[in-house]
């Protein structure tokens, strides 16, 4: 029977790679940042938010990415964001989502980040997160945790129930009306404060430690969160879809694209079962009339902080 897991030689020759490939987009990204540049309206009707924006630096360095896979792995798989996947049937597909945060990158705002997932057999085994603007590089190996510029992270330990949580999730936008909107309002209510924009940051936030405990989205891409598994499940957390079943390549449509992210085991239950018990009531009215909490000064606390480390960043310049 084959191994579930590549070898540790294997691992390690592969998360070497990986991070020569977010060296590579670092070098195509900075150049654009806080620079004047052409923005590009992708349409997808289908989705709760339906215009996402597209920079040549998105283009630029996930074309950078692909090409040094096919030269170095021309037997690998690729599926990215802005050019779409190849050999997806392959042990080993590179997931790629070069500026996952787009718009907080068009906006001056250092909490985008490049995403680097590595699926072996369809499942997440090693996952970079890679903020250029901040130098700051999240590597997580399966059996091996999660690092942060090389020293070792963990999730906290110190919250132990929902209701004393700090939740993230990128914006109140992302749930589409019915189920998933009233489930994520119940989540706001239970937990002690939901914060808004940080993108994938806020899963490196969750698996660093340093105060947050759980991201609740919905409606994302494969390409989204494949690497950011590793990177939290490396740390110590737990993540899952909604129903609380892996995120892997064969399950993305299944999962809807909906992820719970938390720092340890405990949370993770409490989430799961908040968010099934949601579907479960929906239609019955059981998690109607939750919204007005996520609206409003929370919303307001999470644009001053962006805004405050944007301001921050600029007069340390």
């Amino acid at each position: 029977m084959a191994p579930s897991t590549p070898d540790a030689k294997k691992l390690t020759e592969l998360t070497s790679f990986g991070n020569s490939l977010a060296d590579a987009a670092r070098e195509v990204i900075l150049p654009y940042w806080r620079k004047p540049i052409e923005i590009v309206s992708k349409i997808e009707h289908d989705r709760p938010i339906s215009e996402s924006p597209v920079t040549i630096a998105d283009r630029e360095s996930e074309q950078t990415m692909r090409t040094l896979i096919e030269e170095r792995y021309p037997d690998h798989g690729i599926y990215g964001e802005e050019f779409g996947s190849v050999r997806t049937d392959a042990e080993y597909v590179w997931v790629l989502d070069p500026i996952d945060g787009t718009k907080s990158f068009i906006t001056g705002k250092p909490l985008f980040g490049t995403l680097i997932g590595v699926l072996y057999r369809g499942v997440p085994v090693i996952g970079i997160i890679d903020q250029c603007v901040l130098k700051e590089r999240w590597v997580g190996i399966t059996g091996s945790g999660t690092t942060l510029n090389g020293k070792p992270v963990s999730t906290s330990s110190t919250c132990k129930e929902l209701k004393e949580s700090m939740m993230y999730a990128t914006t109140p936008h992302m749930f589409a009306s019915g189920y998933e909107e009233n489930a994520f309002a119940k989540m706001c209510n239970t937990v002690k404060r939901p914060l808004y924009g940080a993108d994938c940051y806020a899963y490196a936030l969750v698996a660093s430690g340093f105060g947050a405990d759980v991201v609740v989205e919905a409606d994302l891409g494969l390409y989204d969160y494949c690497a950011l598994v590793p990177v939290v499940e490396g740390a110590g957390g737990v993540m899952t879809d909604w129903n609380g079943d892996r995120l892997t390549l064969q399950h993305h449509e299944a999962s809807r694209g909906r992820v719970v992210a938390c720092a340890n085991p405990g949370l993770h239950g409490e989430a799961v079962a908040v968010l099934r018990g949601c579907k479960a009531m929906d239609g019955g009215g059981g998690c109607r009339n939750f919204l007005p909490k996520i609206v409003g000064k929370e919303v307001m606390g999470g644009l001053i902080l962006g805004v405050a480390i944007g301001m921050s960043l600029s007069r340390g310049k």
